[in-house]
């Protein structure tokens, strides 16, 4: 039987199928995508539940003239797939491959960059608007769920849209609302018909016509009155329509024909529209359709099951479970401590807690600003509150850690996930920048565990400060030490030396201590003896170690998986200068000044020079007194990657 999807390669070939047709290319797409990342991992449940949904929007609209904008972006695969990147799908998220996320570098049909949530419209209103400056023809849509719904961004969006009265057409993709089939097909019966081509010609003519006199006024009033009381009481969409929005909906969203009549309708509408649409994650496949949270972002995985594809061999716990079951043994312990997420409970490890003590966990949604505050009130009455948001997504939340924790100097917790490369997600996850935007804040305490050991000493040490705190800790498995039963507290501002040598001294931040201890190892069979220094804390760094090590050995790589501009080599450097040291020289590794694209962590790390074999090079390096010429003028010889 002959596959459709193999003659798709641009959003014109499916314009001419019919229904029929398109429901069938449907179940290819979707039987492509769980293939696909049953292999490779990747957001399989977002993207089956909105494959009808990307057929009608690009079978209506004429992309990328009509810009589509999806939010976040891991719901983007079935668009990926019929937009010219069916021939590469294989190579999702894989080193050199397609990204799992929209990226206009791929595609013209790819408008935004995305990875972040809740950003579509705001984009979106920005390009319409620029559109109708220019005077240049093409609607633009903004796919968004109603999880990134959650987040004060769209609202904001919403709210100027409103105002502004652009074009718009924002979809909501509604996966959790439930609607009786009786309200959602009346509601979609009502939202099609009131919004076709003549429908809408008849209610501006009548508009425009009653308007001209006081009592047609009075009349369009009772009548616009009566529209709005029969949508607040079949459909939620009040809301919207306070914000100016014209609110079509509920429709179902896996019906290609009601889902194409209603966008062809809705094409026709003037100014800012919002499609609500709902969607069942997961469409397709059982075990998704059944765990819609677990297929969410997941790993390769048996088809016919649903579970993971077993690794060849046990790993030791994820960084991610050490918190878990640390911050629910310190909150039995301990009844000021409360965690809070946005909406990663499973994700960061705050599903222990909310399981444990459910009246001392809180999920605010995806509105990391509004956490970080929430926090604040927290403790300004005496509670120890936990923020757990992955490092990137903390980025948005910058002004609150200055503004409402660290300026009183409150004791908030941050636990970062996923500090440093995240691997297969790429630029948008990487926690890259979290030491460099995290140790300016005064007040504030920056410090990253060298293994899955340390993290629950730290996790204890930041719950008895009295004061702002960070603990910084990357993705994935620990190293597989053993852990302490008895939690100890560390000195703020302490480092711990591992290995003694006189010819280097390798000063670590994070994960990456064991790399210095491996390449120490190495470097000692190569007749190198290096100093291994676990530096714990970033701010304050351990200024005294530091300068005993510039006078003792004068020789320094540093190490740590954060942008070498204003990181934790940046620290030693401004330690070293701040003391009057004149001779040292310090080769710093790091991640360099640019986005650092997808791929496994591994990969990644060779490509910037952060495995062993990269470390044992740089010490090399500095101990045979390899400067390039130019830098041996420099008192102070900064060589970075």
């Amino acid at each position: 039987m002959s596959c459709i999807l193999d003659n798709v390669s641009s959003p014109k070939d499916i314009k001419g199928l019919s229904i029929k047709d398109l429901n069938k290319l449907a179940s290819e797409i979707r039987k492509t995508i769980v293939t696909t990342v049953s292999e490779k991992g990747g957001h399989l449940a977002p993207s089956l539940g909105v494959v009808e949904l990307t057929l009608a929007l690009h079978y209506v609209f004429d992309s990328p003239k009509d810009k589509i904008i999806w939010d976040v972006g891991h719901q983007a695969y079935a668009h990926k797939l019929i937009t010219g990147r069916r021939d590469r799908f294989s190579t999702l998220r894989q080193q050199g491959g397609i990204s799992g996320f929209p990226k206009r570098e791929e595609s013209e049909h790819d408008i935004l960059d995305t990875g972040h949530s809740s950003t579509s419209i705001s984009a979106a209103l920005g390009i319409t608007t620029a559109l109708s400056l220019k005077e240049k023809e093409g609607k633009v849509i903004a796919v968004i769920g109603d999880g990134s719904m959650t987040a004060g961004l769209a609202f904001e969006a919403l709210n100027n849209a409103g105002h502004l009265r652009k074009d718009l057409i924002v979809i909501l993709n509604d996966n959790e609302m439930s609607i009786s089939p009786n309200v959602g097909a009346l509601s979609s019966f009502l939202s099609r018909k009131l919004t076709s081509r003549f429908a809408t010609k008849i209610k501006t003519e009548l508009e425009s016509f009653l308007k001209r006199s006081e009592v047609g006024v009075n009349i369009w009033q009772v009548l616009k009155k009566s529209e709005d009381s029969l949508k607040s009481l079949l459909t939620p969409g009040m809301l919207f329509e306070a914000l100016q929005f014209e609110y079509i909906g509920p429709i179902p969203g896996h019906h290609l024909d009601t889902l194409i009549e209603t966008l062809k309708n809705v094409k026709n509408v003037p100014g800012p529209v919002l499609v609500h649409v709902l969607t069942k994650k997961g469409k397709g496949y059982a075990p998704a359709e059944k765990h819609p949270d677990l297929f969410h972002g997941l790993g390769p995985f048996d088809i016919a099951t649903g579970k993971p594809k077993k690794p060849s061999a046990p790993k030791p716990p994820s960084y991610t479970e050490i918190f878990g079951q640390t911050i629910v043994r310190l909150a039995k312990d301990d009844p000021k401590i409360v965690g809070i997420t946005a909406a990663m409970p499973a994700g960061t490890g705050l599903k222990a807690l909310q399981e444990a003590i459910p009246e001392r966990f809180f999920d605010v949604g995806i509105a990391e600003q509004h956490a970080v505050t929430f926090a604040a009130g927290l403790a300004l009455e005496g509670m120890k509150p936990v923020v757990a948001i992955y490092s990137t997504f903390l980025q948005r939340a910058f002004d609150q850690v200055i503004h409402d924790v660290c300026l009183t100097g409150l004791p908030v917790v941050f636990a970062l996930d996923r500090g440093g490369l995240v691997g297969d997600d790429g630029p948008t996850h990487h926690g890259a920048f979290d030491l460099s935007y995290l140790r300016m804040i005064p007040n504030m305490v920056v410090m990253s565990p060298k293994d899955e050991n340390e993290l629950q000493h730290m996790l204890y040490t930041a719950v008895k400060y009295d004061g702002p705190i960070a603990v910084r800790y990357p993705r994935g498995n620990g190293i597989g030490v053993s852990l302490d039963w008895q939690l100890k507290e560390l000195e703020i501002g302490k480092a711990e030396v591992l290995k003694d040598g006189e010819d280097v001294a390798i000063l670590a931040i994070g994960q990456h201590v064991h790399t210095a201890t491996l390449a120490a190892e190495e470097l000692e069979k190569r007749g190198i003896k290096a100093k291994v220094v676990n530096m714990r804390f970033v701010k304050p760094i351990d200024r005294e170690l530091i300068e005993n090590v510039a006078n003792e050995i004068g020789k320094i790589v540093t190490i740590e998986e954060n942008a070498l501009i204003g990181g934790f080599g940046s620290a030693v450097l401004e330690c070293l200068s701040d003391n009057g040291f004149t001779d040292v020289m310090v080769k710093r590794l790091g991640l360099p000044d640019r986005f650092i694209e997808h791929g496994s962590q591994p990969i990644l790390r060779k490509k910037v020079g952060l495995d062993v074999d990269s470390v044992i090079k740089a010490c090399e390096e500095l101990v045979q007194n390899v400067t390039p010429q130019e830098e041996k003028s420099v008192k102070i010889h900064s060589l970075p990657v």
